[in-house]
């Protein structure tokens, strides 16, 4: 069962919070505010944030960009994962992927459907990695976004979590490009 090791210390990861939208602003950006405040009261830190518009090759243009970005290690991105046309961003988050943590999508579902039943189908949750970088693609609703963090993230980015997390294969996640 999963629990947190308290003779490990912890390791704070370093975030950026992208919100894909085309009417939010900062003012507004209330799934943004929600990552953003769940990242550093777990003691995280939010290295950057933006707001995109539904643009399949902006998302990706930052994505790429923040992967390339030492100073970050972890991307969270919020809207854009639904049915309608303007919901590019899980195709712009798979032109980014090396590898895509399938099961993210599966267990996020698991955790909507608690919540909001059988209306979780409608949602296109994914996660992967490229250049090192964790990268996931969250509903933009606040809600959501507590969701996706309070039951999944916040546990797999603790350093602590056992019985494995993120955190401890971070040095591994490009060892394919040291092999060259």
């Amino acid at each position: 069962m999963s629990r947190i090791d308290d003779s490990r210390a912890f390791l704070p990861v370093r975030f950026a919070v992208l919100t894909v939208s085309d009417t939010r602003s900062a003012g507004d950006d209330r799934s943004g505010d929600t990552l953003a405040e769940r990242i550093a009261g777990a003691g995280h830190d939010l290295a950057a944030r933006a707001i995109c518009r539904d643009e399949r090759d902006e998302i990706a243009a930052q994505l790429r960009a923040w992967c390339a970005d030492p100073g970050i290690d972890a991307i969270l991105s919020t809207g854009g994962t639904g049915l309608t046309g303007r919901d590019v961003t899980v195709e712009a988050h798979r032109d980014v992927y090396e590898k895509e943590i399938e099961a993210f999508g599966t267990v996020f579902t698991m955790v909507s459907m608690q919540k909001i039943g059988t209306s979780a189908i409608q949602s296109r949750a994914c996660a992967g990695v490229a250049q090192g970088t964790y990268l996931f693609a969250l509903p933009g609703s606040p809600s959501a976004c507590r969701d996706a963090w309070d039951e999944i993230l916040r546990w797999q980015f603790d350093y602590r979590h056992r019985p494995c997390n993120f955190v401890e294969i971070f040095p591994r996640l490009d060892e394919h490009q040291r092999r060259k």
